[in-house]
């Protein structure tokens, strides 16, 4: 698919005109009449929008192979006058199982091409406002670029804002009190420990992505152009997103380790379970060890056993059995053991 945009009314518009294989008469006139086209937006390309993208730019596009490599060399380049710059942006952000994209911007002195091959949000929502129009204007390319840039920014920050609220809720799931328990179904750790492991991989796609996409801004603020010279609002926004995506890598990282110390306390929880185990069967062992030895005594088959006649022989031996089963408990009790 093939979106173009340009700009007019100090916004951006839609362009009639796309890679149609024979576009009518009445489309190459309405496209002679619009100004030139500011973003090629590609998403998962057929080859004849790819040509059509490389014949208005003069440059040829990437494959999906080179847009996965993770070279930096591979990812980050100039050719032809042409800035390629490619970084990792994550999709399906609502759900538990985000997915890895690799995304392309090529930037050349009028135009700017994006190349994708998965619908992502943050595209969705800026031509949307930057075709409605908010105040902004995106007076040339590399301008639309940072937006875009800016749009998955904020994106990521309400990704990283929703998981900080989801681990707190583990987090409370894990410590809450144990008289708010004592009446409720024990907590399932394995469930916790599922969680954790599941947080923590998105986490890591986040601030992979976050990581490319500061490595790309420092690029672009790095590369000297002598067709093209950013202007002061391009270079505000360019330390502004440099400094917005090390502070979400900061806070990403914050609560990676959030998460770890999570993992130990679920683990330590486990161990902490297992050893109450133990120790019931270790208390349980030693308070029925006494009884059993005093109904091993009086259980041997000798004739010459006093008690053996007596007549309060056998409630002798039942008031000693609970009372050496009764003294141990009484005892572990008294030292908190139980």
């Amino acid at each position: 698919m093939l979106r173009t945009y340009f700009r007019a009314d100090d916004r951006l518009r839609a362009a009639a005109l796309t890679a149609d294989a024979a576009p009518s008469p009445e489309t190459i006139l309405a496209a002679e009449t619009q100004p030139a086209v500011i973003w090629y937006d590609l998403v998962d390309p057929s080859p004849a929008e790819s040509r059509h993208v490389e014949a208005s730019l003069g440059v040829t596009l990437p494959s999906r192979d080179e847009m996965e490599d993770i070279e930096l060399s591979a990812r980050l380049y100039q050719e032809n006058g042409a800035e390629f710059m490619t970084m990792t942006a994550l999709t399906n952000l609502d759900g538990d199982e985000p997915m890895k994209t690799a995304v392309t911007f090529i930037l050349t002195d009028g135009a700017l091409a994006t190349l994708r091959y998965g619908e992502s949000r943050p595209f969705a929502a800026f031509a949307a406002r930057a075709v409605r129009g908010n105040g902004q204007s995106f007076q040339n390319a590399e301008l639309v670029m940072l937006g875009l840039i800016e749009a998955m920014v904020d994106r990521m920050a309400d990704v990283l804002e929703r998981i900080g609220n989801e681990i707190d809720g583990i987090s409370r799931n894990i410590f809450r009190a144990k008289a708010a328990r004592s009446n409720k179904k024990q907590q399932d750790l394995q469930s916790l420990i599922e969680q954790l492991g599941q947080k923590g991989d998105f986490l890591s796609g986040i601030r992979e992505s976050l990581v490319s996409m500061t490595r790309l801004v420092a690029y672009h603020a790095a590369t000297e152009n002598p067709g093209r010279k950013s202007g002061k609002e391009a270079r505000q926004m360019i330390k502004l997103l440099g400094r917005d995506a090390t502070s979400l890598g900061d806070h990403a990282a914050f609560l990676s380790g959030k998460i770890n110390f999570l993992l130990d306390a679920t683990l330590g929880l486990i161990n902490l379970e297992q050893n109450q185990i133990i120790k019931i069967f270790t208390v349980a062992s030693v308070v029925f060890l006494p009884p059993t030895l005093v109904a091993s005594v009086y259980g041997m088959n000798f004739q010459l056993m006093p008690e053996l006649q007596w007549s309060l022989g056998y409630p002798w031996a039942i008031m000693l059995m609970i009372a050496s089963a009764a003294l141990p408990f009484l005892y572990f009790k008294r030292r908190g053991w139980l």
